[in-house]
């Protein structure tokens, strides 16, 4: 686990981090949100050691983390960082060797993940002639090449369409699956809620939210739920403690002062008739962030 701890960082009389504190655990995705300014590629920089904090800790598996630690580390910076003249296999290998991999494991390491993430046809093309989308799948194969422990990736889905996206998601899923602590940042929300299993928020340099998507959810859930019958339901609003609301997608929307007010509406729909739907509507990643940095 990769755990930071009261990271603060000032840039004269502007602190860009104040004590952050989070976890990034082995084996799970942590989706890493803000928005522009609000820290994250500093906090990222000085996990890999390229920024120095002023206080606080970083550890890897409860010691703090070393340079030997960082090579077994992959990184994904948002600005492009390949060589363009170099082509895209050739690139890939020399990165490999870099960390200890023979020509021959290099080779074959940087072939399979270059086909994985559907640039089989294009890695003896050299890097300056591909797409914007098809160099950032290279960055990406860049960062994971030597099958790193920990994997920081900064916007690793800018500038990819949606199959592109499903494709670079399935392979941060195995890294995960076998073992690495993932962290990545994005500002589409949409795929970070998509994707991740735990979430970090942090806006002002502070963290504001972090803990496993679920229960995220279910501490910032609405008091908002749904309801669909075959009956009529003009009588939900006169009951006590109900508010109806409006934006259902099937059936009726409401606002409970309390759940116990909420049951009662499912009692009375009961005994009216049949009840296909009961819900509570769950906060989107969206409603989370605008909430928490309010």
């Amino acid at each position: 686990m990769l755990q930071l701890t009261e990271v603060t960082k000032s840039y004269g009389d502007r602190r860009a981090l104040d004590e952050v504190s989070f976890a990034v655990a082995d084996g799970r995705l942590t989706g890493f949100v803000g928005g522009n300014g609000a820290g994250k590629t500093t906090t990222m920089r000085i996990v890999l050691g390229v920024l120095a904090k002023d206080s606080g800790s970083v550890t890897l598996h409860g010691a703090p983390v070393a340079a030997a630690d960082r090579r077994r580390f992959g990184y994904m910076p948002e600005e492009r960082g390949l060589y363009p003249k170099m082509k895209v296999r050739e690139h890939i290998v020399y990165l490999a060797k870099l960390h200890g991999f023979s020509h021959t494991d290099a080779t074959r390491r940087a072939t399979a993940l270059l086909e994985r993430l559907g640039l089989g046809e294009r890695m003896n093309d050299m890097v300056e002639a591909l797409s914007l989308g098809n160099q950032q799948r290279a960055q990406i194969a860049a960062a994971l090449v030597h099958e790193p422990e920990v994997l920081i990736l900064d916007e690793p889905f800018s500038g990819l369409d949606p199959l592109a996206v499903d494709v670079v998601a399935g392979v941060l899923h195995e890294r995960a699956a076998a073992g690495a602590a993932v962290l990545f940042s994005s500002h589409q929300l949409d795929v970070v809620e998509r994707l991740c299993d735990d979430l970090v928020i942090i806006a002002g340099g502070t963290i504001r939210a972090s803990g496993s998507r679920d229960a995220l959810r279910a501490e910032h859930a609405s008091h908002r739920y749904e309801l669909s019958t075959a009956t009529a339901t003009e009588w939900i609003g006169s009951l006590p403690g109900i508010t109806v609301a409006t934006g259902a997608t099937d059936g009726v929307s409401f606002d409970a002062e309390t759940p116990d007010a909420a049951q009662a509406v499912l009692r009375e729909a009961l005994a009216r008739g049949p009840v296909s739907r009961f819900t509570r509507v769950q906060p989107t990643l969206a409603d989370i962030f605008r909430e928490v940095i309010r």
